[in-house]
């Protein structure tokens, strides 16, 4: 026989997961001071620069 579920608590628990693992995104992404967040955008688009620098074909 298989094992006795509650099934309110397994959906409060899976909820719980689910919160924390946003909160977690949310921290990474929100919690960047703000000169470290242009540091990043910087950063992406020299790297977007010099990608399509190295186009061979350059759609223009």
């Amino acid at each position: 026989m298989g094992e006795i579920v509650n099934l309110n608590r397994a959906r409060k628990s899976k909820a719980r997961a689910e919160k924390e693992a946003k909160a977690a995104a949310n921290r990474i992404a929100f919690g960047l001071p703000k000169a470290e967040k242009q540091a990043a955008r910087r950063e992406r688009e020299r790297q977007t620069q010099d990608l399509d620098g190295k186009k061979l074909d350059p759609d223009t």
